[in-house]
């Protein structure tokens, strides 16, 4: 039984292995195409070995039997995002042509609604495979502000920073880490943010329409972001007082008979 419990291990880490080995080989064919440039090259192996790593880390600490056909689709599609921030790199240099850029993106947020739908139709959805599929999602929608803000300015980066600026802020105030219930208008507003930023950067628009649209996406995000923030302060306050009512009942000296 260990004997087949290890083989099943290596078949999971052979997966993540054959993950970055595809990403090494779609920035290759990239650079020929493109010509990347070292920026480019050098931003698109990092995110390849870090996926790896990272990825390898928590396969090894969850220890599922199989990886999974929808964290197959999730690792396809984080191999088309660390395509997209090679060309957000090597764009500081170059301007990535606008066609392979808009394709590989739109591909990879196609893709967001497809792996928790195979998840759901195979039985196989995992805290490990959400986690890995938002952890793609926040990741993407960061690059794609990287890029939008060279465009429009460091403004932008906020839509990208601000999920992680949460994390970051629940370290300090640890109610933020409580679980919030299920809400369609959160899981719209973060859907909408890809599509905005494509839009943003696909250059068929003005101007002042992409400031625009970003602009809304930003304001969607600040208020979806605001609402649950509200919301966790709200039941930890309520929870804290219903604590501290509690001990002051435990507290409160018996009457002598």
């Amino acid at each position: 039984m260990a004997l087949n419990n290890t083989y099943e291990a290596r078949l999971v880490q052979q997966e993540t292995a054959v993950g970055a080995g595809l990403q090494i080989l779609l920035l290759a064919l990239l650079g020929t195409a493109i010509g990347m440039g070292p920026a480019g090259w050098l931003t698109g192996l990092a995110f390849a070995i870090a996926t790896w790593a990272v990825l390898s880390r928590a396969l090894h600490r969850t220890r599922p039997r199989s990886f999974g056909p929808a964290n197959r689709v999730t690792l396809g599609r984080a191999t088309l995002v660390g395509a997209v921030t090679a060309l957000v790199a090597d764009s500081f240099e170059s301007s990535p042509p606008v066609t392979l850029f808009v394709g590989l993106t739109a591909v990879a947020l196609i893709l967001d609604g497809v792996d928790g739908k195979v998840a759901r139709a195979t039985g196989t959805s995992t805290p490990l495979g959400a986690r890995f599929d938002m952890e793609v999602d926040a990741f993407l929608i960061l690059v794609l502000s990287v890029y939008m803000s060279m465009s429009l300015g460091p403004w932008v980066l906020l839509i990208g920073a601000m999920r992680y600026g949460f994390v970051a802020a629940a370290r300090a105030w640890t109610w933020l880490n409580a679980p919030l219930p299920p809400s369609t208008a959160r899981k719209t507003v973060a859907a909408l943010q890809g599509v905005l930023l494509l839009l943003a950067a696909s250059g068929l628009l003005p101007y002042a329409a992409t400031f625009a649209v970003v602009a809304v996406a930003l304001a969607a995000l600040v208020w979806s972001f605001g609402r649950d923030v509200l919301w966790l302060w709200r039941t930890h306050r309520a929870e804290r007082a219903v604590v501290t009512e509690m001990l002051e009942l435990v507290a409160e000296p018996v009457p002598a008979s």
